[in-house]
């Protein structure tokens, strides 16, 4: 294969993807510093100083490994996927994306809602808009969802120029506050800190139980992997280790923490010393803090032009995370089986992310300190999930800085916890989208039960022989049905004569045995893998698949195409009950074998005449 070229169409410089997935990261700017003053108060400066800290020493280090081990963007979910197999680690992984889902929608419809804020906080606002927040942000919504239900692509050449525009704003808006600071604005501020905590300890307790209330100023990293494969390599990248895209992304996890915590630590301490106490909590500093600054210190004129900035950036956050919905959940749910099959178009799930959008907005009357704290548990729970899936990585590994990243996983827990405890609205919002997923998921299973599951086959030389000899015989094709692992050291020749007996199979006809392997009855659909096995009692195919009803039924359609005839299968009755097989079907892939394969036939070749038989005895 041909290695990338270095200037490869479609891939950019890791700087320009920095500010395609800024425009989640970066717009936090909008709202968050508000949000600070209503969570953490006088001690804003000091609590968004221990979340730089947490974001620099914790978050970059593990989202720095995540891109180390999934250069094709698939994640902290990914990693959780290979690493935790089977039920345990499909349950996990669809309540980590319920989480995940909680933090793109409510993304968008903060955003939306700060949008308006910005909007209507604005002098030159009309006034017959005042009092329509709700309305405004439902408007911003629908044209989100209009753009993507046209065909949105994520242009770099849009996001430099809006977060670069906005970064360069913010910085000015700063730099003209500094001289604004006087000693005595320092002097009250300390006077408040230390009226509520007058011992050193006691201070640093406080900011400790603090912090985790500011984390909205730490989404977007998880969409910093995302768009790696966005990411220019090097001459010589491979598809399996693109180590010039790795680098790329080390880079821009690193930029990240460093920018938005020099935005953070200014933004806290100018909002905090500038803006009056009394106001903190009023409509004009409420999700717009530096907005405020903005028309205080340089004009109308100059806040309006950061409000816009502000309104695009805002609603361009919104399309990062539509973005990272249309590509998470084809992604992972149907091939789950837990997502019916037109979730993998995107005009039906843009149709359906923007009715939940919709109904989120109303639910909460586009408040944005209502939507903060589900919008922080699902931004805190998808990085826990990605320090356990690191701390997993490395143990299996027994990398040295295991020990490492299984110190910084309470710290995470922590964090998460303290959210949680400090606003459990977030929790019973997320568990909405969580109990949603996951019911959602499971009926979804349910009901695809019946495709064939299949991706297609992949045979060794003994069992392609094995199929070139059915396409040469006279006789038919005949297959018995064989439970591997049943039965002593003649078990294929007794079932043979039982079979035989029971069906009136001609002598002279051949039979072959067929046994399928469930390794992974979690797994949804795969690559069915067939072995030949030329035993001194019998031929067999023994096949590696997802369901074992559902293998077969894809095999006998297999021989039957590769040999050009109508394949037989023959069964013998299970024992168990009717419940108990139905379960053992939907949780272990087994189940009422025959009757299942049959089912499964007869929806997958609807031309009776076409359509392998099946024969069940005993």
């Amino acid at each position: 294969m041909k290695p990338p070229s270095h200037h490869e169409e479609g891939h950019y410089a890791w700087w320009q993807v920095l500010c395609l997935t800024g425009v989640d990261l970066f717009s936090s700017l909008g709202y968050q510093p508000g949000i600070a003053l209503l969570a953490a108060g006088a001690l804003s400066p000091l609590a968004n100083l221990a979340l730089v800290l947490f974001a620099f020493f914790a978050v970059y280090p593990v989202y720095r490994r995540v891109a180390e081990e999934s250069p094709h963007g698939e994640g902290s979910i990914g990693l959780l996927t290979r690493l935790l197999p089977g039920w345990r680690g499909k349950v996990l992984v669809l309540v980590v994306l319920g989480f995940m889902a909680t933090d793109f929608v409510i993304t968008i419809t903060l955003s939306a809602a700060d949008a308006a804020v910005h909007f209507l906080g604005n002098p030159l606002a009309p006034d017959w808009l005042q009092g329509h927040q709700v309305g405004l942000t439902l408007v911003l919504i629908g044209l989100l969802g209009f753009v993507f239900y046209l065909g949105f692509r994520e242009a770099i050449g849009l996001a430099v120029p809006i977060t670069l525009g906005y970064l360069g704003l913010n910085a000015a808006v700063l730099l003209a506050s500094l001289p604004h600071v006087r000693p005595e604005h320092l002097q009250d501020w300390w006077a408040k800190v230390a009226a509520s905590q007058p011992d050193p300890l006691g201070l640093a307790l406080a900011v400790f139980l603090a912090f985790p209330k500011l984390a909205l100023g730490l989404s977007g990293y998880e969409t910093g992997v995302a768009v790696m494969p966005l990411i220019r390599g090097r001459p010589g990248d491979t598809p399996e280790r693109p180590l010039g895209r790795i680098r790329g992304t080390h880079k821009l996890l690193l930029a990240a923490a460093l920018i938005m915590g020099a935005f953070l630590m200014g933004a806290g301490f100018a909002t905090t010393l500038l803006i009056p106490s009394e106001v903190w909590g009023s409509e004009e500093v409420s999700g717009r803090a530096i907005s405020y600054l903005a028309h205080r210190y340089l004009g109308e004129a100059f806040g309006s032009v950061y409000d816009l900035f502000s309104i695009v950036i805002l609603w361009f956050a919104g399309a990062s995370a539509m973005a990272g919905l249309l590509s998470i959940v084809p992604r992972y749910l149907p091939r789950f089986g837990m997502a019916p099959e037109w979730a993998r178009e995107r005009r039906p799930l843009v149709l359906f992310f923007t009715a939940v959008a919709f109904a989120v907005t109303l639910t909460f009357r586009a408040r944005v300190e209502a939507q903060a704290a589900a919008y922080a548990t699902g931004v805190l729970v998808v990085m826990t999930s990605a320090a356990l899936a690191v701390a997993l990585l490395s143990e299996r590994e027994r990398r040295p800085e295991a020990v490492r990243y299984r110190l910084l996983l309470p710290v995470f827990g922590y964090v998460l916890v303290a959210n949680v405890l400090e606003r459990p609205d977030g929790v019973k919002i997320a568990s909405f989208f969580i109990a949603a997923t996951l019911f959602i998921s499971l009926l979804s299973r349910a009901l695809r039960s019946f495709e064939l599951r299949v991706e297609g086959f992949r045979l060794d030389e003994m069992a392609e022989r094995f199929v070139e000899e059915l396409k040469a015989q006279e006789a038919p094709v005949r297959l018995v049905a064989h439970h591997p692992g049943r039965g002593g050291p003649a078990v294929y020749w007794e079932k043979e004569a039982r079979i035989r007996e029971a069906t009136h199979i001609p002598p002279k006809d051949p039979v072959y045995f067929v046994e399928v392997f469930v390794q992974d009855p979690s797994e949804f659909s795969a690559i069915a893998r067939v072995w030949g096995v030329d035993h001194p009692q019998a031929r067999v195919f023994r096949i590696l698949g997802a369901a074992t009803p559902n293998t077969l039924a894809a095999f006998l359609l297999y021989l039957r195409d590769r040999t050009g005839k109508r394949p037989h299968i023959y069964f013998e009755w299970p024992e168990e009950g009717p419940l108990q097989l139905a379960l053992d079907f939907l949780l272990s892939g087994e189940g009422d074998v025959p009757s299942l394969t049959h089912e499964i036939l007869r929806r997958a070749e609807p031309n009776r005449s076409r359509r392998p038989f099946v024969h069940v005895g005993g």
